[in-house]
């Protein structure tokens, strides 16, 4: 019993000693000549291992452990790369190009829109430029498997641990951050683990070249340039194909870090951008030291760049050109999203010289003040494009295009409708209208005229000339109203709000109640220049996407309004009110013109709409003041021009304007009068009796006209003796040629006041909304 007590596991140095001897053991197993027995824990045995020794494992166990731990690590690997695929889908971004927008010569850029980038072909791409960026990122592009092993391995373990986010990217794994969807720049280990497999597997599967291309399409060079050919042009303004290898180096040194080098450039400061320089250079040197080994000590310095401009595309009147060309593509189905990146080449209508001219001759008049605005609209009667417009002088102070978006009324200027709708019902010309309507028409406030026209009545052609309000009245009722827009709305004005006037001023629509812009003014007006031929007007005229492929075509279709013969005749009337008429102010000295002017009440709008067989223009002015309200909020109202009037400023822009456009063109004239229609006098025409000359005068064959008149008419100037100033000529004299009209027009101002059986319409002015 004791000696079982003191062997066993349990004994040894820690058993309890006894006083009594020791009994040898017995001959057998585990004595002196029997096997050796168990550790009978005397002393005697292996000792054990004391202390941390003890907790020491066994190098079988860590080598089983190890290879365990590695075999389980390579295995998640294997598993990790093999379910990691090549992302088919590409960054939105990835292809993405800015577009340009031309002017109408199709060669002379307009504004670059969207994002600053033009793709390029390797073969476009030179290789010296190609060896500059593998110097400066990647020396071992050609030859490494996707990855930088070393430069993994420190990246890995510096993101791990925290420390510091580390890059050390080859090209192809930058390739693959900036082209695939999916991996985002999102700094994280399981994103760079993601990155490596697809970087391995691009290695495998695509061309070293057809990585770099890509690469260097879709890098970030500074100055708002994505890709080597943007960059290109941004700093040394010429293509990819023309850098040289000193160029190339230096903008592959900038791939590191470009917004730092943007920021620091800026203030001068070139340290870093030297730095950076000279071992973009030495990259090219280690790259290929037989080919561009002499160039660190030839080129030591940096090559010089343009300056950098940061350029507001939609400064001064440029951003009015572009926003109507970016409105008509998307109304065609081009949204402003696909152009910013879609790389499109878009034609436009513009003339660059009338452009300016357009905006010179606004100014030509003077400063009225900073309440009052004036329009300008040039159109192509032949075609529908638009050539040249006034929208105001900065976009980037005044986003409002007062040429494509004021709508105000149209006064006078509306009256030739009036008379295509006449024509085109088979009256014609030398039909006798009222100068005195004998009842209100009905729904309509008494409509008369601004000047005396006694109460004979008039034909269509001086009632033309003179903007005779009872007769235009007149003539509208007898032709319907319905039919007076119907040929407006041919002509390119708005239905809408020519049934909203129709609806709430009857009658006065045909004195120019309803709304216009200079745009539908100077289309409308196409149908007399162009044989009652209307093109839609457009700025567009044709859309190129980035492979070459035509996607947007000029409309080419017309709308035949009026007869051919309607729109001579119409014309003849026209020609008057610059000949005799209230628009003489707008004649051109070399060729024939053709117009009509147009004011309203207390001279708040002012138009003159004119044109040529080959270029239709509308002027208009109008003047908003602030007003104060009672509850604190100031609106803008419109307020009288200050004596201008339709045949006075207006007319004089026009002129000076259409002098520049028309400056050596082909003097066209006009087609001579068709004489269409069957004479309808609305008003009797008065018999002219004839007095006979004295007896001893008659017949005595002195060659001296017996008759004391030629019917009414005096030498082509319509009757009114000499040929200066009208007795009815308001305009001449400074006055108005309308007088019905109440209140300003549509947006910006008023609409005018209803009839006094409606209530009065009205609409906020664009600066109150």
């Amino acid at each position: 019993m004791m000696a079982a007590q003191a062997g066993g596991p349990s004994g040894g140095r820690r058993g309890r000693r006894h006083e009594s001897r020791e009994i040898p053991p017995p001959d057998g197993p585990g004595g002196p000549g029997g096997p050796q027995g168990p550790d009978d824990g005397d002393g005697e045995g292996k000792p054990e291992q004391a202390g941390w020794k003890r907790f020491i494992p066994n190098w079988k166990i860590v080598v089983a452990s190890v290879t365990v731990i590695i075999a389980g690590v390579f295995g998640m690997i294997l598993v990790g790369y093999h379910s990691v695929t090549i992302p088919v889908v590409k960054q939105e971004e990835v292809d993405a190009q800015g577009s340009v927008i031309y002017y109408g010569d199709n060669k002379t850029v307009l504004a670059r829109v969207g994002m600053r980038r033009k793709l390029v072909t390797i073969d476009q791409i030179p290789k010296h430029v190609q060896d500059a960026v593998v110097g400066a990122e990647n020396r071992d592009f050609w030859t490494d498997s996707g990855i930088d092993f070393s430069g993994m391995v420190r990246s890995v373990w510096y993101t791990a641990t925290g420390q510091q986010i580390q890059g050390a990217s080859t090209i192809t794994q930058q390739m693959a951050r900036n082209y695939y969807a999916g991996l985002s720049q999102e700094r994280s280990m399981m994103r760079k683990v993601r990155e490596i497999f697809i970087a391995v597997k691009l290695n495998q599967q695509k061309s070293k070249q057809w990585i770099l291309e890509q690469y260097l399409n879709n890098i970030f060079f500074g100055r708002n340039s994505y890709g080597i050919q943007a960059a290109a042009q941004a700093f040394f303004d010429k293509n990819v194909g023309q850098l040289t290898p000193q160029e190339a180096a230096y903008l592959a040194g900038r791939i590191q870090n470009p917004d730092t080098f943007d920021r620091m450039e800026a203030k001068g400061n070139m340290a870093a951008t030297e730095e950076r320089y000279r071992y973009a250079i030495g990259g090219l040197a280690a790259v290929d030291s037989a080919k561009y080994g002499d160039l660190p000590a030839k080129f030591p310095k940096s090559p010089k760049r343009i300056k950098h401009v940061v350029k507001q595309v939609n400064a001064g009147k440029k951003g009015y050109m572009v926003k109507a060309v970016l409105d008509e593509l998307e109304a065609r189905g081009v949204p402003e999203e696909e152009v910013q990146t879609g790389g499109y080449k878009i034609y436009t209508t513009f003339d660059k010289n009338l452009m300016d001219a357009a905006e010179r001759a606004v100014k030509s008049q003077g400063n009225f003040g900073k309440y009052v605005t004036t329009s300008l609209a040039a159109v192509d009667p032949r075609n529908g494009r638009v050539i040249a417009f006034y929208g105001g002088s900065d976009y980037l102070k005044e986003q409002w295009n007062e040429a494509f978006m004021s709508q105000k009324q149209a006064a006078s200027a509306f009256k030739p409708y009036v008379l295509a709708a006449w024509l085109d019902a088979g009256y014609s010309l030398t039909s006798w209208t009222p100068t005195v309507l004998e009842k209100n028409l009905p729904g309509t406030t008494e409509i008369t005229n601004d000047h005396p026209m006694g109460t004979g009545g008039v034909d269509v052609i001086k009632a033309t000339a003179q903007s005779v309000n009872t007769a235009f009245a007149a003539m509208g009722q007898k032709v319907t109203l319905e039919k007076v827009v119907d040929i407006a709305v041919e002509a390119g004005l708005d239905r809408k709000r020519l049934e909203k006037s129709l609806e709430e001023h009857k009658y006065l629509i045909t004195i120019g109640s309803s709304p216009v812009t200079a745009l539908e003014q100077a289309g409308g007006y196409s149908i007399f220049a162009n044989a009652g031929k209307h093109y839609d007007t457009h700025v567009v005229t044709r859309a190129v996407d980035s492979s070459g492929t035509t996607v947007l075509k000029e409309k080419s279709t017309y709308n035949q309004v009026i007869s051919p013969e309607a729109a001579a005749d119409a014309t003849v009337a026209l020609q008057e009110v610059v000949k005799t008429g209230t628009g003489r102010n707008s004649a051109l000295a070399d060729r024939p013109t053709a117009g009509k002017t147009g004011t309203n009440n207390k001279n708040k709008e002012a138009w003159y709409v004119g044109f040529t067989p080959q270029l239709s223009t509308a002027v208009g002015m109008y003047k908003e003041v602030p007003k104060k309200l009672k509850n604190g909020k100031t609106i803008m109202v419109e307020a009288q021009l200050n004596g201008i009037s339709g045949g006075s400023v207006p007319a004089a822009i026009w002129r000076t304007f259409m002098a520049e456009a028309m400056k050596g063109q082909e003097v066209m004239q006009f087609p001579p009068r068709a004489n269409v229609g069957t004479p309808e006098n609305i008003q009797p025409r008065p018999i002219v009796k004839r007095t006979p000359p004295p007896e001893n005068n008659w017949g005595d064959g002195d060659g001296d006209n017996d008759w004391g008149d030629n019917g009414g008419w005096d030498n082509g100037n319509r009757g009114n003796g000499d040929v200066g100033c009208s007795p009815y000529d308001s305009d001449c004299g400074g006055g108005t040629d309308d007088l019905q009209l109440q209140g300003g027009g549509g947006m910006r101002g008023n609409l005018p006041a209803a009839p006094a059986a409606t209530a009065a319409a009205t609409a906020p002015s664009r600066r109150e909304r």
